[in-house]
């Protein structure tokens, strides 16, 4: 019988990259920290996709909204990931520099990678929503190291000797 420990510890064995989805609206910072985010969905419209859980009380705003940013977490964000992933969201975004544009999309300075998003589609998938954003905009810095999620930790990448 597969349970809820035995699916964790077998996927924390595949490294994810992590996402922030965020706006500010109303002037109030919102955001959410995501492992299930898939790049090249498509490519024409370009299309990303992010799964999130029914239980999360700062979706159903962010989707209302719209237009999102979405910020890919590198090394320099890493010890902010379990900050911007609290339950208190009031404090989330506290002492962490953002950018956000004209519609509110909100993304954090001195990222691998960020893109401005708006909802696509949405569709349920077990305990989780599959939402489909497309791109609008995206930008990255080449020099930025990359982080990932990897057996509850978060984890540089380093190239194998056989690689090289």
């Amino acid at each position: 019988m597969l349970t809820d420990i035995a699916l964790r510890e077998a996927y924390s064995h595949f490294p994810q990259g992590m996402v922030l989805v965020a706006a500010e609206i109303d002037g109030v910072r919102h955001g959410l920290v995501a492992s299930t985010f898939t790049v090249g969905v498509s490519l024409d419209p370009p299309l990303v996709s992010v799964a999130v859980q029914h239980s999360s009380l700062t979706w159903p705003t962010l989707r209302e909204h719209g237009q999102l940013g979405v910020t890919v977490l590198g090394q320099r964000q890493a010890p902010l990931a379990r900050q911007l992933a609290a339950k208190d969201r009031a404090r989330r975004f506290d002492g962490i520099e953002t950018d956000v544009d004209a519609q509110g999309a909100l993304t954090l300075q001195d990222a691998p990678a960020w893109m401005t998003t708006r909802v696509y589609d949405q569709m349920r998938a077990g305990d989780h929503d599959l939402v489909l954003l497309e791109v609008l905009s995206i930008g990255s810095r080449p020099e930025a190291e990359a982080v990932v999620f990897h057996r509850s930790e978060f984890k540089g990448l380093v190239q194998s000797p056989q690689a090289r």
